[in-house]
């Protein structure tokens, strides 16, 4: 498991590799809050996770919502393993998947 932030370009972008769950959630927030406040737009690589748990989910559901806000956008780069897509369809963030990263 393993979450990484690379903001030295025009986007901050987070890498998820693994399951995300309750044990990596302090970690995946401070990054999240780390590329919401660099004023880039976010992109979240989900194609090395295996798994996101409803902790991963909220985070993820609320910092969309957040860099809505800031007008800096949010989206998701797979290709998304088929257990992370559905977490992502329970709560209708499907929608921010892109294809190119």
């Amino acid at each position: 498991m393993g979450i990484t932030l690379d903001d030295s370009g025009s986007q901050a972008m987070i890498g998820l590799n693994g399951v995300v769950d309750i044990s990596s959630a302090a970690e995946f927030k401070m990054l999240l809050l780390r590329a919401l406040n660099s004023g880039k737009e976010v992109r979240v690589s989900l194609s090395g996770a295996t798994a996101l748990d409803v902790t991963a989910v909220q985070l993820l559901w609320s910092a969309e919502r957040e860099a809505t806000r800031a007008g800096t956008g949010l989206s998701f780069t797979g290709p998304a393993p088929a257990e992370v897509y559905v977490s992502l369809c329970e709560v209708d963030l499907q929608q921010f998947l892109v294809t190119d990263s």
